[in-house]
């Protein structure tokens, strides 16, 4: 059956949802060049990113005050898992491939430099 994607702005960049069933979710995530996602982490969530063009930097860990830095090139990817505390940030205007379980509001923000809230119930 034909979608038609779901374009979300966020105030980094957009995430475009092609594909959300009850198995899984697709995203490509385009975050402008200086900008960052939450530093956030998700409890069932587990996510794969690919970096289709760009450059980002991914700092990831088991809590804020130990995160490694991961430099993404195109053509790499990196997994996410639950419970794993991360942040995406682009060198340049980035294009992620997103796929993932489904639970799409599974978010909770540790820090948001968009003033967003923080805390368990954070929209994504």
């Amino acid at each position: 059956m034909k979608t038609t994607p779901r374009r979300v702005d966020k105030p980094w960049g957009y995430e475009l949802i092609w594909a959300e069933t009850d198995a899984y979710l697709g995203k490509i995530l385009h975050v402008r060049a200086g900008e960052a996602l939450s530093l956030q982490r998700h409890e069932l969530k587990d996510e794969t990113l690919f970096l289709l063009s760009g450059e980002v930097v991914v700092s990831a860990g088991p809590a804020p005050e130990s995160l490694a830095r991961i430099d993404l090139r195109v053509g790499e990817s990196v997994r996410v898992r639950p419970g794993i505390v991360h942040r995406i940030e682009a060198v340049s205007d980035s294009e992620l491939l997103e796929a993932s379980t489904p639970h799409i509001d599974d978010v909770v923000r540790l820090e948001d430099r968009y003033g967003r809230a923080t805390g368990r119930a954070a929209p994504p």
